[in-house]
């Protein structure tokens, strides 16, 4: 497993999105989805595969996460996705929040599965690595990092790399305002 490098750490930030709607009904571990764009901005050291981390949904706590970023070949997705398994129980739904993320760790490639319940076990042992992880010195001390407290615009997309915003125009929703059109 590569620890830091790969482009990391990598902070993103993003409003959450209706992903495919499997993580909670088929396979028993929600996730929390970017939009499309947020996932176009991840830049090419950011390889497929699965990542462990730190989240925050809107002002709430900072919790560990794990995140798959692919195609999830089992399902056969057509469209690359971010999907963000916060590892604590939610009492409702939080479609339209902001989630923030910093991914500090590759834990293993993308890859297909023979069956489902392959898949629901491989998952768990990424659940189980990403806490293990976390708990490390070098990784615990993002869970304060300035990143979750920063104040961001309402429905803020944008991706920042290393505490720094890629572009320094924000994106709202999907759009980084009027120079984008300008010729």
């Amino acid at each position: 497993m590569a620890a830091m490098g790969r482009g990391l750490p990598y902070f993103a930030v993003g409003t959450v999105v209706k992903g495919f709607g499997r993580g909670s009904k088929e396979l028993g571990i929600p996730t929390a989805n970017f939009p499309e764009h947020v996932v176009e901005q991840l830049p090419d050291e950011i390889t497929t595969g699965i990542y462990f981390g730190w989240a925050r949904v809107d002002n709430g706590p900072t919790f560990k996460m794990v995140m798959s970023i692919g195609w999830n070949p089992y399902y056969k997705n057509e469209r690359k996705s971010m999907e963000t398994h916060i590892m604590h129980v939610f009492e409702d739904d939080f479609y339209g929040s902001e989630l923030r993320v910093v991914m500090l760790g590759y834990i293993r490639g993308e890859k297909n599965f023979k069956s489902l319940e392959e898949l629901i076990s491989a998952i768990h042992s990424d659940i189980a690595e990403s806490d293990r992880q976390l708990s490390l010195p070098e990784y615990e001390k993002y869970k304060d990092h300035s990143f979750f407290t920063e104040k961001s615009e309402t429905n803020c997309n944008g991706v920042v790399k290393n505490g720094i915003h890629v572009d320094n125009r924000k994106l709202v929703n999907g759009s980084t305002g009027p120079s984008d059109h300008s010729s």
